[in-house]
């Protein structure tokens, strides 16, 4: 599932992806490495979501003795339940949908 604003994906599941990495590891950095992306890439990719928000969905800390971070706000952790709770809802729906579009794939 994708959320669209204009011609821009506000919401998918890379960027879900990417907040549940921030939540798992505390960081943008730590995310990225773990999905296998760049920082850059990450981090315009949370300042996307971030702007697209009436709030965001994390914050940063900069620098400091314990080198900064990233966390999960309450509207980034509410975005993670209900996104993957239409995914669920979606699925259930849409078993027998799924199924016959697997059968179509080349293995």
């Amino acid at each position: 599932m994708r959320v669209l604003q204009a011609d821009a994906i506000v919401l998918g599941p890379g960027k879900i992806a990417l907040l549940e990495a921030v939540k798992e590891h505390g960081s943008i950095s730590a995310a990225a490495r773990n999905l296998g992306m760049s920082y850059r890439r990450a981090w315009l990719l949370m300042d996307e979501l971030n702007r697209s928000l009436a709030s965001p969905a994390t914050v940063s800390e900069h620098g400091g003795q314990s080198g900064g971070g990233s966390l999960l706000t309450p509207v980034g952790e509410e975005i993670i339940r209900l996104y993957r709770e239409i995914e669920t809802q979606a699925y259930a729906a849409c078993t027998s949908q799924i199924a016959t579009l697997t059968k179509l794939v080349k293995r």
